[in-house]
């Protein structure tokens, strides 16, 4: 398993730094001049030639692209994302609140998820064709139809301005958590515990369950072993929606005002300021092929036969 496991993060290597490579890329395309972002960010009120230029030098922006890519990436092995354009702060000072905000809302979100997806796909599986498995999934596509920021608004209005029960906005307390967490939970549900229901219709038909059966086995032990099997299909699903939360959740917490990355995001994208964003969507891509990589040894542990084919 060690061997194994060193081989599958040697593997993750060239897919960071090719990551790495295309955020520099996407972001040196954009047509706005960084140099001219900064000096209107500082309110310069007459922006000439002469000041870009003089810009460009201090910045480093006046080198090949290439140089200019590498002395990025150096800095980011020390974790040194630069200075963001629009306040002159470290990027790491501002991501690094927002970062953790988004993060546990993620955490919180991704465990409900999880929890309902097992819980609903057992209950669907073992109930297929019946009114509880079709009451289920259609309730399931009704609620994952909804746009996220229009139910999001519809529970504020009905929970937090009519009730008066909840807080509308920002991170007050435990109880600011419910709503979002609540509009992330039901889209992503909606779509995993049909994934949990497809691998446990799939293990039912299995022989091993007719053997235990005509063994004598109870009905209990056999649906533990069909649930144990089942959520190894479904291991690499849910890990690769916690980066897939940690990414969507920009609509959600500009529904509910979350100091997160998704509200950092959109001010950056907005106010041009580009350190910040290549931060952002390095964080994210990062987070993906570290998630993808615990999916893998996950599955690796689970089912010995996958190691064995990569070894």
């Amino acid at each position: 398993m060690g061997r194994y496991m060193v081989k599958r993060l040697f593997l993750s290597i060239p897919l960071l730094l090719m990551i790495s490579f295309v955020t520099f890329v996407l972001i040196n395309l954009s047509p706005m001049d960084p140099a001219e972002t900064i000096l209107h960010a500082r309110d310069i009120p007459q922006i000439t030639d002469e000041l870009i230029a003089q810009t460009k030098e201090e910045l480093g922006l006046d080198k090949s692209f290439i140089v200019r890519y590498f002395h990025w990436l150096s800095d980011l092995v020390q974790l040194d994302f630069g200075n963001s354009y629009t306040t002159g702060k470290p990027v790491w000072s501002l991501l690094a609140p927002a970062f953790l905000n988004t993060f546990k809302l993620t955490c919180v979100a991704s465990f409900v998820i999880i929890l309902l997806s097992i819980l609903l796909g057992i209950v669907c599986a073992l109930n297929v064709g019946k009114w509880v498995d079709k009451t289920v999934r259609g309730f399931s596509f009704f609620l994952t139809s909804m746009p996220p920021y229009w139910l999001g608004s519809l529970l504020i209005w009905y929970f937090s301005v009519k009730l008066d029960l909840l807080p509308t906005s920002g991170m007050q307390s435990y109880l600011s958590y419910i709503l979002p967490v609540s509009v992330i939970s039901i889209g992503y549900a909606g779509i995993y515990f049909r994934n949990v229901r497809s691998a446990m219709i799939s293990n039912l038909n299995e022989d091993y369950v007719l053997y235990g059966r005509a063994c004598g086995l109870s009905e209990r032990k056999i649906i533990k072993h069909i649930v144990r099997n089942s959520l190894g299909v479904a291991v690499s699903i849910f890990c690769m929606a916690i980066p897939t939360i940690l990414g969507g959740t920009v609509v959600i917490e500009n529904v509910f005002a979350w100091p997160g990355l998704g509200s950092l995001s959109v001010t950056s994208i907005l106010g041009r300021d580009f350190p910040m964003i290549q931060a952002y969507v390095l964080i994210l891509g990062v987070a993906f092929v570290g998630f993808n990589t615990i999916a893998d040894l996950i599955q690796a542990a689970l089912n010995p036969r996958l190691r064995k084919e990569i070894e």
